[in-house]
């Protein structure tokens, strides 16, 4: 396996892992989560139009394109992180990481409802994995959980899953960084609404408070974004997937170290099933 290509996802992985750690952070220094959706989405709107600028690969979608990237950012995309980051408010960043993470399974069941994909005995048991270590975590009650939360995460993980399943389409046509400089947008614009119709949304009034944020949309979201891609293209889609279920583990790691939040073993276990479960769906038969 090319090192180099591992590398990448494995930053990528590690980026997108910080996410929730600097979500509990943005919420203990009182920022709203619309206040934090629409800098994180704007900024990073402007780093990946800056980037993509820079290289000559920016290309505006037209048509049907662009009202299905639109409709991505505005409503999946939008809807999964406001979901991820409520879930963020009952329960600790590692288990939301956790819990989350599960959305690969639910992917390959979408794409067996709407596509007419195979449905294989390795899915169903890939799925009672994910959903057992779901349950485990939850039925043990460990410190940090939350029934609302797990809820909450879950409905997530279903709306991810989804997300991803009618990008699929787009993609076949669409270069995938391109589809993302206008999703990114158009979620911005949903939480910039949002946020004004409930007088929720505030601009960040100290130092501290825009480094979150700035950290949120250059590390949590833009860095890891191209880091993938970049990944992507020196190992394929396939091996990258393997390598990115680094990504909670990094969020439980984190949590721990910046947050002292509790790794019990439960939650190891519980942890596990739903890697393992990911990684059979990931490696078993296509």
């Amino acid at each position: 396996m090319d090192r180099v290509g591992t590398a990448l996802v494995l930053v990528s992985a590690a980026g997108f892992g910080t996410l929730g750690v600097l979500g509990e952070l943005a919420a203990a220094a009182g920022l709203s989560i619309p206040t934090v959706l629409t800098f994180r989405f704007l900024l990073a709107t402007l780093l990946v139009w800056l980037v993509l600028g820079a290289r000559g690969d920016l290309h505006p979608l037209r048509g049907r394109s662009l009202a299905v990237g639109v409709a991505l950012g505005a409503v999946g995309y939008a809807a999964m992180s406001g979901l991820f980051f409520w879930g963020l408010t009952f329960m600790t960043a590692g288990l939301v990481g956790i819990v989350l993470y599960t959305y690969p399974v639910f992917v390959v069941g979408a794409a067996a409802l709407r596509l007419g994909e195979r449905v294989t005995r390795l899915t169903v048991v890939a799925l009672l994995a994910a959903l057992a270590g779901v349950a485990l975590v939850t039925g043990a009650d460990p410190a940090g959980a939350d029934p609302r939360g797990i809820a909450v995460v879950l409905a997530a993980a279903v709306v991810y899953a989804g997300y991803i399943t009618a990008s699929r389409s787009a993609l076949a046509t669409v270069d995938p960084q391109v589809l993302t400089a206008h999703v990114l947008p158009a979620a911005a614009v949903t939480y910039l609404a949002f946020g004004t119709a409930t007088d929720r949304l505030a601009v960040p009034a100290t130092a501290y408070e825009w480094a979150v944020v700035v950290a949120i949309a250059v590390v949590a979201t833009a860095l890891p974004i191209f880091t993938f891609f970049a990944g992507i293209r020196r190992i394929g889609a396939s091996r990258a997937s393997i390598v990115s279920t680094t990504e909670p583990v990094v969020t439980l790691l984190l949590g721990a170290a910046v947050l002292g939040e509790p790794i019990t073993p439960v939650t190891v276990v519980g942890g596990a099933l739903v890697l393992g479960g990911v990684l059979l769906v990931q490696i078993g038969p296509k």
